[in-house]
């Protein structure tokens, strides 16, 4: 069935199908939409879920971590501050194993105060252990939020996970997207796994939240990094059964006319849909350019990313965020070190774009591609980081 929905009011409909047992939420914009839609499923009757409203987004996280490990399927929306109000928390969740799914209208971080989109938020998370996926569209958005929870909840993985779109260019912005029923939809997730323990399993009670000092930490977290290596297995098999039910394919990347390319974009979100354009504008003047979007953020697709850049000889990574007092904006840090052993490897560049909302467009990925090939011509990115689309 074919609907119009702005995006937020879409996951919250995709929320209301999935009917997760607990929801607590602390809404901050640009993903209120997200909850206070829900909020009307629970009020009207729609769905059995208890919805906690809480007082900040600290409390919001504790609550889904405590219901997480009750054995409830758990959810809840946040994006900029409340993510990172919800830090502590999160490096909790993730050790725990709880399979939380959160979704983030991401948003810039502030000061100055900023409510519109960039990429800093989920960035602040890279190193919590959450899992990421990315969206570009609403209908992705949508499909990824579903998908999330099977990922998230299969016993070979059981991390918690980000479900990420651009704040107000993708949330707020009205898309017609082909959904599922609420059956099909729930037919697909089946019954939330019951986990090993559980904390209202007073008959075999168990501790969580222990001490482990140095006699043990290394090993709890050696034990957690070796865990990420079924995920990326799991995120394709899901894939594949989401695409027998729906007709739509997801990978882990997703590549565009890169087979020749020359100059690569490699972008996330809601960006590289205007990357697609542009690359469709400059193939027609005969220039050989193509996109890589990053789909799986976390864990990091290495091997699949090498694979991918092959072929390039001219790679420019886009980032909507940056490390500030590092060397460069973080998604392109991953890409180098994906690639860094490797004996044959293209150029590598780095662009920031987009900071605080400001539109990213074909004129400016023009640029970008045109800075792709002033470096083969030369040899070298020189600067590495460039900045496009910002007053000097």
């Amino acid at each position: 069935m074919k609907v119009a929905l702005e995006t937020n009011q879409l996951i919250a409909l995709a929320m209301k199908q999935i009917e997760p047992h607990v929801v607590a939420a602390y809404p901050i914009t640009p993903s209120t939409e997200v909850v206070q839609e829900f909020s009307q499923y629970v009020a009207n009757g729609d769905v059995k879920t208890e919805f906690v409203p809480v007082e900040s987004e600290h409390s919001a996280m504790s609550a889904c971590l405590a219901a997480s490990l009750s054995g409830a399927r758990v959810m809840t929306a946040t994006a900029s501050q409340g993510l990172a109000f919800m830090w502590e928390m999160l490096h909790i969740a993730a050790a725990s194993r709880a399979p939380i799914v959160t979704i983030v209208a991401n948003r810039a971080l502030s000061a100055p105060i900023n409510i519109h989109g960039d990429h800093a938020d989920a960035m602040g998370a890279r190193d919590t252990g959450w899992l990421q996926l990315w969206a570009e569209t609403a209908q992705e958005a949508y499909d990824n939020t579903i998908q999330a929870i099977k990922i998230a909840e299969d016993p070979r993985v059981r991390f918690p996970m980000l479900v990420n779109y651009d704040g107000f260019t993708t949330s707020h912005a009205v898309e017609t997207v082909e959904i599922l029923d609420d059956e099909q939809v729930r037919s697909f997730l089946g019954s939330a796994p019951k986990p090993t323990y559980s904390l209202l399993d007073t008959e075999h009670p168990a501790s969580f939240g222990v001490l482990a000092l140095q006699d043990y930490y290394m090993e709890f977290r050696r034990a957690q990094a070796e865990a990420y290596k079924n995920v990326k297995d799991v995120v394709l098999e899901v894939a594949e059964d989401y695409a027998k039910l729906t007709g739509r394919k997801y990978g882990i990347l997703e590549e565009y006319k890169l087979d020749d390319a020359e100059v690569v974009l490699i972008a996330m979100n809601s960006a590289a849909g205007t990357a697609k354009e542009t690359v469709d504008l400059l193939r027609s003047q005969g220039k050989k350019v193509g996109v890589l979007k990053i789909r799986l953020f976390r864990p990091f697709p290495v091997e699949e990313i090498r694979s991918a850049l092959s072929n390039a000889k001219s790679v420019v990574v886009m980032d909507r965020a940056y490390t500030y007092g590092g060397p460069s904006g973080p998604l392109f840090e991953e890409i180098a070190t994906a690639l860094v052993n490797e004996t044959k490897k293209p150029l590598l560049g780095n662009v920031i774009a987009g900071l605080g909302g400001r539109d990213i467009t074909m004129e400016d990925i023009e640029q970008v591609f045109d800075l792709g090939y002033k470096a083969l011509e030369k040899g070298n990115f020189e600067p590495l980081v460039s900045w496009v689309g910002v007053r000097e």
